[in-house]
């Protein structure tokens, strides 16, 4: 078992219970399977994850213990997201890289930003001119960055703290202000006296 994996579970109206037996699944049971798998394959490509699909008549008490009562029901990391309905792919979408962001921790370098935003190209820049390489994720036009941003900030600022971009790493650690970048691209940064806190936030 991958311990760096993220546990997916689908419990299906499905299987066997006293007199009852169900051998096929309802409709929005098998919408569900399916809308996880592609969103495996497409948004979620690349985590690790490890996917089971149980019948729900056979172990209504385990799901049953955490608040899921209505197949289909399906938890991520020990969580109900979903029940009683189709699968909406954002809410597993999020789900999945919150937990794998807590499990995983970020290396190499990384500015989280948006394409109209000034002070993002301002931060790529800085990079550039210090000769840092770095990924650049578009929170605007990729939910998976944006759910990964929101879920690695979160527990490093206040709560009170809105979250803007940019959001920087750099080896893997967070930079939290203009101060600090400026030491790590030896060069001024002027902080934004208006953004929340980011990479080019005041200390």
């Amino acid at each position: 078992m991958d311990k760096q994996a993220v546990n997916i579970t689908i419990y299906r109206w499905a299987g066997d219970w006293g007199p009852f037996h169900i051998n096929i699944p309802c409709g929005e049971c098998a919408l569900t399977k399916d809308i996880v798998l592609d969103t495996l394959q497409n948004e979620l490509d690349g985590i690790a994850v490890e996917l089971e699909i149980k019948d729900w008549l056979n172990e209504w008490w385990q799901p049953l213990l955490k608040g899921g009562w209505h197949a289909p029901i399906i938890m991520v990391a020990g969580k109900v997201i979903s029940q009683g309905r189709a699968l909406n792919r954002g809410m597993l979408t999020q789900a999945v890289i919150e937990a794998h962001s807590q499990q995983v921790p970020i290396t190499d370098q990384h500015i989280f930003g948006k394409q109209n935003c000034p002070h993002c190209q301002r931060a790529k820049r800085y990079l550039q001119q210090a000769n840092i390489d770095y990924t650049y994720h578009d929170v605007i036009t990729s939910p998976r960055a944006l759910y990964e941003m929101l879920s690695r900030v979160k527990p490093l600022i206040d709560p009170k703290q809105p979250v803007t971009v940019p959001q920087i790493w750099i080896d893997g650690h967070y930079v939290g202000g203009a101060d600090e970048l400026s030491r790590i691209v030896k060069h001024e940064v002027k902080a934004n006296t208006e953004r929340g806190q980011c990479s080019l936030s005041e200390k």
